[in-house]
């Protein structure tokens, strides 16, 4: 394992042509370009954001070969490989490896109730197939299951390939507490409060925003670096009233189908969701209202990010 992950990496939409019905390969290199000319270190696709439970087997080895062809030599390219059958999660990490991707974020097995021996089953499966570092993915907010600090260590200690997390379980506290469990071996990726998970340890961010504010998200790391961290506070508070805006109406997640018109708002379209997912298109005036009100939220990023270039 040569590849070493730092910094803030979106977690991308997947691009669909616009009824939904195929895959759009020309958007998503528009968008590939536009995430490396904005700074971005690295793309995760099909992840939460990138509606993966909506895409085919066939659509899935397409859009990694796509992306990795496309991303080489310029950013780094994780694949979610989750599934609920362990060895079709095991089946999609092969291929996200045979197709080049540099590494792998998995979420543990979702919607049945799994004990902590069985998710440790789970990851020791795909950690023996494949020889690329794996990002394990704690977001009990959508698969229903916490994989506390102790079972991190556990898996840490015996799986020399899982060495990131990705820790979204909305208790920044345990950043911290993975770090101490795991002597500091496992590299935290935040999943959300990003300034107070760099203090507590975290080396990297999983980044929603780089979907449609990339050149302020993606300059959150290198300015905690630089020990700017008023900078980063600012930025983060234009995210955190984006989030709120997003979120009101939509307590499944929000983030798809916004992130979506929020790209095409900054000269980026790559379509809509896949059902069951609320589409934009059905949302009308209220979808529309939302999105001038956070294009001028991006547009004061990119200004602070102006002012910030001055100093």
């Amino acid at each position: 394992m040569t590849t070493q992950f730092r910094g803030c990496h979106t977690v991308t939409v997947t691009p669909f042509t616009e009824d939904g019905s195929a895959l759009d390969i020309p958007a998503l290199k528009r968008f590939l370009d536009w995430q490396h000319a904005s700074g971005v270190p690295g793309v995760i696709i099909l992840g939460t954001t990138g509606e993966f439970l909506t895409v085919s087997d066939a659509e899935r080895e397409q859009y990694v070969a796509e992306t990795v062809a496309h991303c080489r030599g310029r950013m780094s390219v994780m694949v979610g490989a989750a599934n609920a059958h362990t060895p079709t999660a095991v089946r999609y990490a092969r291929m996200a490896e045979r197709l080049g991707a540099e590494g792998l974020m998995i979420a543990p097995p979702y919607y049945y109730t799994v004990t902590e021996d069985e998710i440790f089953a789970y990851y020791a499966a795909i950690s023996e197939a494949v020889g690329i570092p794996i990002m394990v993915y704690n977001n009990p907010f959508t698969t229903h299951v916490d994989i506390k600090p102790h079972l991190v260590a556990k898996l840490t200690r015996h799986l020399p390939n899982i060495r990131y997390i990705k820790e979204a379980s909305m208790d920044v506290a345990r950043v911290f507490d993975i770090v101490e469990a795991t002597e500091g071996v496992m590299n935290v990726f935040a999943g959300e409060r990003v300034v107070e998970s760099y203090r507590l340890g975290a080396v990297g961010y999983v980044d929603p925003y780089g979907n449609y504010a990339p050149r302020a998200s993606t300059a959150l790391f290198p300015l905690l670096e630089a020990g700017r961290v008023r900078e980063a506070i600012a930025i983060q508070h234009v995210l955190d009233e984006m989030t709120n805006i997003i979120k009101e109406g939509h307590p499944l997640y929000g983030h798809q189908c916004y992130s979506k018109a929020l790209a095409a708002a900054a000269g980026y379209p790559v379509g809509d969701v896949r059902p069951p997912i609320t589409s934009f298109a059905s949302l009308g005036a209220e979808g529309t209202e939302k999105v001038a009100v956070l294009h001028a939220l991006m547009q004061k990023l990119d200004a602070m990010m102006d002012g910030f270039a001055k100093a």
